[in-house]
Formats: C-alpha cells, sequence, structure tokens
C-alpha cells in the first residue's frame, strides 16, 4: 500500500505546476453608497461608517469572515462580516464609535436607536446599560451609558473600562464616567526634568567658515 500511494504522489507531483507570483483574491467586491443613516448595505446587511463618509460610494471587499470598505485607495472601514438573518429581519453591525458624535449631542437618542443592542463594545457595557435603564429614570441612564461609551472612546481603553464597570457592578454601584475617569488617567510622565541647553556661540561658525580655503 505504502508503495502505490508513494508512486501515485510522484505522479501528481510531476503535474504540479509552479505557484502564482502573487496570491490569489480571495474576496468578491461590490459598491455601496453610504446614507444618510450612517452606513452602507452589503448582501442585505447594515455596516456603519464614519458620518464624514455619507453621500460616498466605497468599494467593498467581501471576505468570509470580514469586509473592508475603501474610499479610492484608502481603507476606511472593517467589520466582522455578518449573514442576513432567514426571517428577513435587517442585520446591523454597528461599531460605536461611528454613532457617538450624534449621542454626544442627543445622548437620549440611545435608548430608541435600532443599534443600540449593536453598539456595547464588550459586555460589561451591555449589563451596565441593563442596571442603568432599570434602575435610574431613562434620561439619567442615557446620559450614563453615553458617557462611559465617550470616556471609552476619548481614553482608547475599551477592555480597560470594562474591568471597572464590573468591578462597580458587582460592587453594587452603578457605573458613572465621572468617578471612572481618573482611575483611567496616564501615570505621570517619567521623562526628566527639562534641562538648559548650551548652544553653540555663532562666532564659531564664522571661524569654521573663514577656516575654508
Amino acid at each position: 500500500m505504502g508503495a502505490r500511494r508513494e508512486e501515485r504522489l510522484r505522479a501528481e507531483c510531476a503535474a504540479l505546476r509552479p505557484l502564482p507570483a502573487r496570491r490569489t483574491t480571495d474576496f468578491t467586491e461590490t459598491v455601496a453608497r453610504v446614507t444618510r443613516t450612517g452606513g452602507f448595505v452589503v448582501k442585505q446587511v447594515f455596516y456603519s461608517a464614519p458620518a464624514r463618509l455619507v453621500g460616498h460610494r466605497l468599494r467593498v471587499h467581501l471576505y468570509d469572515d470580514r469586509i473592508e470598505a475603501w474610499l479610492g485607495a484608502t481603507h476606511v472601514v472593517t467589520h466582522p462580516r455578518r449573514r442576513p438573518r432567514r426571517d428577513g429581519k435587517r442585520v446591523h453591525v454597528v461599531d460605536y464609535r461611528h454613532v457617538l458624535p450624534a449621542l454626544r449631542r442627543k445622548p437620549q437618542a440611545f435608548a430608541d436607536s435600532v443599534y443600540r443592542d449593536g453598539l456595547f463594545p464588550a459586555p460589561a457595557y451591555a449589563e451596565a446599560w441593563r442596571r442603568l435603564s432599570t434602575t435610574l429614570p431613562r434620561k439619567d441612564a442615557c446620559k450614563r451609558i453615553v458617557g462611559l461609551l465617550v470616556l471609552a472612546h476619548d481614553h482608547a481603553c475599551d477592555a480597560e473600562l470594562a474591568q471597572l464597570i464590573t468591578a462597580e457592578l458587582a460592587a453594587g454601584r452603578l457605573p458613572d464616567a465621572n468617578g471612572l475617569r481618573a482611575r483611567l488617567r496616564p501615570p505621570a510622565s517619567d521623562l526628566p526634568a527639562d534641562r538648559p541647553v548650551a548652544l553653540t556661540p555663532l562666532a564659531h561658525f564664522d571661524r569654521l567658515m573663514e577656516a575654508r580655503p
């Protein structure tokens, strides 16, 4: 058995052709326009985009696990790829950072947003919203959760803030951005204090020029 398999393997190897010099395309491409709702639709799935792209047409590369959108030669958006639902309901894939400018202006829009459940960067934020919305008046709950998202964005600390939120909830406290901000403040710089710098007198350069043949 081993000899026959080895013989077949040699025959197949002899028939193999050299690999292509470049990687073959492993995506399909389509074009989508960013609408006033702040995103674009591909294969019946809505993907969010930065507000600055509203009205622009994007080239979208569809991979098996993700989509990448390009404006000309500039990469502008990456999302995990999702498939449409069988019941026909629209699937939304939203990066909270794309809708945060609007939420900063109108925090109360968070409660009724069709994107709401997709805006949380980690499960801790979803649990925070559940606790906030069942404990506080709607206006205050929206203001607090948007404040947490703003803090996560401005400090680029999604994961770190999620840990603090989890700890607050475990202690029976409602997380608040104002109380957590100080705990996320970066440590003081370890750079040395300013030191005087001795500048070379300009007369030295004059003498060097005079010494040139």
